[in-house]
């Protein structure tokens, strides 16, 4: 796919995918959606992506949905091609993508991140912010509710009290607060910003097992629906003795011991254990 709407560009063993509408702070479309599915697809397949940063171009990560449409944005049945029966929200859909990928997702947020860009940072393992950055959850003021699965995400994140401070009053609140409230891992010069994200990625990318790092990532997120620590349990044990007969777990021990770098050989594209993807996948209906 031929990207309009966002850049993609791999080096290092890392994906850079920039929001690319600076002359509208990259203001979320139902293109810009399809073309970051696109990518989050890409980078899984690919095996030579070991992590990717998300970014804005120009002065804004993402200011929001596009509200060319007026007062029937969010109408979905003044929508072309609009089809009878339920929907889904386009922000929904790629938060689910994000959380499914393989591979570690860090937010690198330049500026401005309101409505769909800030929730859809949520399913990002990490979430840096420039000083300059800006957040909010705005959507009692325009008279809708969160959307991207905001509701199971942020107060996992932040807590309950935090989540409903934000999502209740709508306020636009700063990098500080951000930091603050735990919804950022670090605050950065904006000049600063994008070698950091980049800092932690190759951290990951060159000293890791890229299997290991995709199974860790899942084990983590899907543990949070667990109702009880057994569920974790059964998971964890198929997961370490799987792992644990594997080239990638030899390799590790047998460079520990060596004092050398190891080289693991395990691709996510194909040397996933058979158990994987062990959640359920249910239908929306």
């Amino acid at each position: 796919m031929e990207y309009e709407q966002i850049r993609y560009q791999v080096e290092e063993g890392i994906a850079t995918l920039t929001l690319h509408r600076p002359e509208l702070m990259n203001a979320f479309t139902p293109v810009m959606v399809t073309e970051m599915l696109d990518a989050f697809d890409r980078a899984d397949a690919d095996d030579e992506v070991r992590a990717v940063i998300v970014t804005g171009a120009g002065r804004a990560f993402c200011a929001g949905a596009d509200l060319s449409s007026g007062g029937d944005t969010f109408d979905a049945d003044a929508w072309e091609g609009h089809q009878e029966g339920p929907q889904r929200d386009s922000g929904g859909r790629l938060t689910l993508r994000i959380y499914d990928c393989k591979k570690p997702v860090i937010a690198a947020v330049n500026g401005p991140a309101v409505g769909i860009g800030a929730t859809m940072q949520l399913p990002m393992d990490f979430r840096l912010a420039s000083e300059e950055a800006r957040f909010g959850f705005v959507f009692t003021r325009r008279g809708i509710v969160p959307e991207a699965c905001s509701s199971w995400f942020l107060p996992r994140i932040v807590g309950i009290s935090q989540a409903l401070e934000w999502t209740l009053t709508g306020r636009v609140f700063n990098a500080q607060e951000a930091l603050d409230g735990g919804l950022v891992r670090s605050l950065h010069p904006p000049d600063e910003l994008l070698p950091a994200a980049r800092t932690l990625a190759s951290e990951i990318a060159a000293k890791t097992s890229a299997v290991s790092v995709g199974l860790t990532r899942q084990l983590m997120w899907k543990g949070l629906a667990a109702g009880h620590p057994m569920d974790a349990h059964k998971i964890d044990s198929r997961a370490i003795f799987t792992m644990g007969k594997s080239a990638d777990c030899r390799e590790g021990i047998e460079s520990f011991f060596e004092k050398r770098p190891a080289r693991f050989t395990m691709k996510p594209s194909r040397d996933m254990p058979s158990f994987y993807p062990w959640w359920d996948e249910l239908e929306f209906e």
